[in-house]
C-alpha cells in the first residue's frame, strides 16, 4: 500500500501512520501459541516498518499511534516522531509533554498548535515549541497580529531547536506541583539555553513569586537573559540588558514574572563572552 502511494504520488514528503486501537477479542481457544499473539503482531509490524523505511530513509514518518500502544522505543528506529496524544488542548498538554519526556526525548514528540482550549495563540505557540513544533490550523484565516506571532515564533523556533531537540532537558517547576511549570534546555557546549515557563493555574494571584533556580549552565559563565515569542504589541517585563553568572542563575535562580497577563514567558539564554 505504502509502495502504492509513493508510486502514484512521487511528490510525498510525510508520512502519518495510524494505530488507533489495539486488536480486541483476539484470543482462540483451537489455535496453538496464543500467549504469543501480539508479540508476533507486532514482530510482523516492524518487519514492514522495516520495509518502509529501508527503502524511504530520508522520508519523515510520524506516529500517530498513542491510543494503539505503538508508541515504544523500538518503534524509534523507524519513525521521526510519534504523535503522543489526540488532546491538544495547551494546558492539558503542558502535563503530557511533562510525564511523556521523562520517557522519550524532545525529538520525538510531534507537539502541534490547533484549535483546542481557550488559550491565546501565543500559550498554545509556546507549549508546542518544547518539540517537533507544528501548525493543524488554518493560519490563512487568522488575525493579522496572530499571524506575525506564528511567523516570529517559527523564526525564534528555528534558531532554538537544534537546543530543544538535542540539549540537556531540565525540570525547573512541576505542573502538578504549583501554579507554575518551567522546562530547560541548555546546548552541549552550556553557551546557550531556552526556558519555557507557563501559568498552570489561574486563581486569583496566582504565578511566579520567586525566583526560579536553573540547571545545567555552566556557573563560570555569562549569560544574558531575553523573553521571545513576545506577541505584537506587548513588551517584557524583563530587564534584557542585565548579565548574570551561571553560577547566579542556578543558586539564586531568574523569575520569569509568569502571572495572569503573562500566562506562557519563553526566555532565551546566550552566552556573554
Amino acid at each position: 500500500v505504502v509502495d502504492d502511494l509513493f508510486t502514484k504520488n512521487p511528490s510525498l514528503a510525510y508520512i502519518k501512520w495510524d494505530c488507533n486501537a489495539v486488536i480486541y477479542n483476539a484470543y482462540s481457544s483451537h489455535l496453538k501459541d496464543q500467549a504469543a499473539f501480539y508479540i508476533q503482531y507486532v514482530e510482523g509490524l516492524y518487519k514492514v516498518l522495516e520495509r518502509i523505511r529501508a527503502k524511504y530513509p530520508k522520508v519523515p514518518m510520524m506516529l500517530c499511534s498513542g491510543g494503539g500502544g505503538r508508541v515504544d522505543y523500538a518503534a524509534l528506529k523507524y519513525f521521526t516522531e510519534f504523535w503522543p496524544s489526540d488532546n491538544t488542548d495547551p494546558m492539558e498538554r503542558i502535563f503530557i509533554q511533562w510525564e511523556y519526556s521523562y520517557f522519550y526525548p524532545s525529538i520525538a514528540s510531534s507537539n502541534h498548535v490547533t484549535d483546542w482550549g481557550k488559550q491565546p495563540i501565543k500559550f498554545r505557540t509556546d507549549v508546542a515549541m518544547m518539540g517537533k513544533l507544528g501548525f493543524d490550523i488554518v493560519v490563512s484565516k487568522l488575525p493579522e497580529n496572530d499571524l506575525k506571532f506564528c511567523q516570529l515564533a517559527i523564526k525564534n523556533y528555528n534558531e532554538l531547536k537544534k537546543t530543544i531537540w538535542q540539549g540537556e532537558q531540565y525540570r525547573l517547576a512541576n505542573p502538578s506541583e504549583g501554579s507554575v511549570a518551567s522546562m530547560l534546555y541548555v546546548s552541549n557546549d552550556q553557551s546557550a539555553a531556552v526556558s519555557f515557563n507557563y501559568l498552570v493555574n489561574n486563581r486569583y494571584d496566582e504565578g511566579s513569586k520567586l525566583p526560579i533556580k536553573m540547571q545545567g549552565l555552566n556557573s563560570e559563565k555569562r549569560y544574558r537573559l531575553k523573553e521571545i515569542n513576545l506577541y505584537p504589541g506587548t513588551n517584557s517585563t524583563l530587564n534584557s540588558s542585565m548579565v548574570y553568572s551561571g553560577d547566579f542563575l542556578m543558586k539564586v535562580g531568574f523569575n520569569p514574572n509568569v502571572k495572569s497577563d503573562r500566562t506562557s514567558v519563553v526566555i532565551k539564554i546566550e552566552e556573554v563572552k
